[in-house]
């Protein structure tokens, strides 16, 4: 093990001990030297770590929607203070402070995986070196060399010579093939998620440098993990595929249920809700109810999506209540009432022609 790793010996034994425990289990059914047993292995301890990472997850949905909100008073701070660095700092902190927002908060998922990753990295290396690692070491070693995934070894990377390779047991072309797959879908899954991103749940009536630079990102990342992906082994690729197919699982499930407001998403929930209500008349969903109701505790503050729900909910003769329940509106009970028998609507009185107006009423007969 080289000096870098054996800092680190704190992470990659409880990397490499979780990968062996889920290669007992999926070494029963495919197998022990099988690459599938070694693969989903460490599919299992991506879900593992996500899984774990959840509420950090949660957290970072809050920050990026609290960074949209305040970005236009950000650009305030920037203009008034622009020839004032020092108090243009002071007064983003005051900001943050006040709003209870943190920018680092965005970043928390993705610096959470980073010490799994550069472990899963060693455990692999040191694999295509023939060194023990962790709790993987001899027979296991071994059966861990031998694995391949469409012939490619775990360990092997797309810049492996072909004498490298081979003593792997493999071919170069089926391992350059099969990384420069694997690293395509890593690269697209990674543009996919932030274009979902930027265009069902980002307020677009927001035009701030937040957006810019969250634009940018959509393009920058993909070709860096391209750029990287070619120095990681089959392995590596593995893990961060996976962990990218299930952020954008994970981030579809959130956009779905609870959208950024002012968002394309939202409007589209919102519709999805409103039909949903004017098909069943009542809204019976807790989460469902809470959205309605911070919707009408926003009140003259609502976006253009929620005023078109609100509406909605109008002309089908229902009122969002405080709660978050729908009942039906005052003005549709009385209709209801008066075409029922009930109560009936007060007649105005019939409006009379001009000639009507000026003829003076007639006088009763005097009683004789």
């Amino acid at each position: 093990m080289d000096t870098i790793a054996s800092w680190f010996t704190f992470i990659t034994t409880p990397v490499s001990w979780i990968i062996v425990q889920f290669h007992k289990l999926y070494g029963a059914m495919f197998g022990a030297d099988s690459g599938w047993a070694w693969g989903l292995s460490i599919v299992s301890l991506v879900v593992l770590i996500r899984i774990c990472l959840i509420p950090l997850f949660v957290k970072q949905i809050k920050a990026t929607r609290g960074m949209q909100a305040i970005q236009p008073k950000m650009k305030a701070i920037q203009e008034r203070y622009k020839n004032d660095k020092q108090r243009q700092s002071e007064e983003m902190m005051k900001l943050y402070k006040e709003t209870g927002t943190n920018p680092l908060s965005s970043c928390l998922p993705i610096l959470a995986q980073s010490p799994f990753f550069f472990a899963l990295y060693h455990v692999l290396a040191s694999i295509a070196n023939g060194t023990p690692i962790g709790k993987i070491d001899g027979p296991l070693l071994e059966s861990a060399r031998n694995a391949h995934i469409f012939g490619a070894p775990l360990a092997s990377k797309f810049t492996d010579s072909a004498d490298k390779v081979a003593a792997l047991g493999a071919d170069i072309t089926d391992v350059r093939i099969v990384t420069a797959v694997m690293i395509v879908m890593m690269s697209l899954s990674q543009f996919y998620t932030q274009r979902q991103l930027m265009q069902k749940n980002v307020d677009l009536s927001v035009k701030t440098p937040f957006m810019q630079q969250q634009k940018m990102l959509m393009y920058v990342f993909p070709v860096i993990f391209a750029v990287m992906g070619i120095n990681f082994p089959v392995g590596v690729l593995v893990y961060w595929l996976t962990t990218n197919l299930w952020t954008m699982g994970q981030q579809m499930f959130v956009i779905n249920r609870n959208p950024t407001p002012g968002s394309l998403a939202q409007d589209q929930y919102l519709t999805r809700l409103l039909k949903q209500i004017t098909s069943h008349g009542e809204l019976k969903s807790r989460g469902k109810k809470k959205i309605v109701a911070a919707i009408v505790a926003k009140g003259p503050d609502r976006n253009d999506n929620e005023r078109k729900f609100i509406t909605g909910l109008t002309k089908q003769g229902l009122a969002a209540q405080a709660d978050g329940s729908v009942a039906k509106s005052v003005e549709a009970t009385v209709d209801s009432d008066a075409a029922g028998g009930g109560t009936p609507k007060r007649q105005q009185p019939k409006r009379q022609s001009k000639s009507q107006r000026q003829t003076p009423p007639s006088k009763p007969s005097p009683k004789k």
